[in-house]
């Protein structure tokens, strides 16, 4: 008599991975970490802008990448602009990195002589001296670290929500020091949301990156640039549950090497509209990719169903 095998048991899901390439490891950061503060911001950005051309040509994958969003970002554009904006992507990049093992390390005192200018209207300026909690959502475009910084200085700590770093070592060379104002949380746990709404409702910061969803049930795709990409809407649900503001905001690389806090105006979202609010803020970060199109750093293909 032959007995049936047992069915199966499903496959156990893998932990939500984003990207990664073999570089993210550990000792180059220490390298970084160890030659960036030492030099002159000029010579740094001179290195980082070479160190970006000889590494380029090696990451195939990712500059095939980049090429196709920026071709949604900017259609109608030939080869080889292309070509010329994804080198131009990479090494802003690395001057951007250069900057986060650097001068984003700083003492708050200090941080400020890296920025040109601050620009919001005068309701954002008030929001951000009033002691009332507030979500901000940004992007990987530009120095998003720096903007938390800088956000700090105003007197309320502010929660940077970071996806789960790979490499635990790399992740505690990124995260800096709690000490300075930032802290960086990383999604390990629903108990995460829980413990942000009561920082919320404390009157303190808490920002998301929002191009990078998570490839969950929590993502929502949302047009961006003529077709739909997944945005995640939990900052807009945590928004919402503890009756705090969005706030917009980006911290972008002037031409002259100094940075720019940009402030968008800030919107309530109410509960069951949460939806609306993401809809709301993809517009505003359509309009900083297109006009700083050469510092957003998402090295996948952002509009593809599939994870990187």
């Amino acid at each position: 008599m032959s007995v049936a095998a047992p069915p199966a048991a499903p496959p156990t899901p893998s932990p939500a991975r984003w990207y990664a390439h073999s570089y993210n490891r550990p000792s180059y950061y220490r390298l970084a970490l160890a030659t960036a503060p030492r030099l002159p911001r000029r010579a740094r950005r001179w290195l980082a802008a070479g160190a970006a051309r000889v590494l380029a040509p090696c990451l195939a994958v990712e500059r095939a990448a980049v090429g196709r969003n920026l071709a949604r970002v900017h259609p109608g554009r030939d080869g080889a602009w292309l070509d010329a904006a994804v080198r131009r992507v990479f090494q802003r990049f690395a001057v951007c990195f250069a900057d986060l093992l650097s001068l984003n390390r700083e003492p708050a005192a200090k941080l400020w002589q890296h920025v040109a200018r601050v620009e919001c209207d005068q309701p954002a300026r008030e929001l951000l001296t009033r002691e009332r909690g507030s979500v901000f959502v940004t992007a990987h475009l530009g120095n998003w670290q720096l903007a938390g910084r800088l956000l700090a200085t105003f007197g309320r700590r502010v929660h940077l929500v970071m996806a789960p770093e790979q490499e635990p070592g790399v992740a505690a060379i990124l995260d800096g020091d709690p000490d300075s104002g930032l802290r960086a949380v990383r999604r390990t746990s629903p108990l995460v949301s829980v413990e942000l709404v009561a920082a919320l409702r404390r009157g303190e910061f808490v920002a998301f990156q929002m191009d990078r969803a998570m490839g969950d049930r929590g993502d929502r795709r949302v047009p961006f640039f003529g077709a739909a990409a997944a945005f995640p809407l939990g900052p807009f649900v945590m928004a919402g549950a503890a009756g705090v503001p969005v706030v917009p905001a980006f911290c972008v690389l002037d031409e002259g090497g100094r940075y720019r806090l940009c402030v968008e105006a800030a919107f309530d979202v109410r509960r069951g509209e949460e939806e609306r609010g993401l809809a709301r803020a993809v517009t505003v970060l359509e309009r900083y990719v297109t006009g700083y199109w050469e510092q957003w750093f998402n090295f996948f293909d952002v509009w593809s169903s599939e994870r990187p």
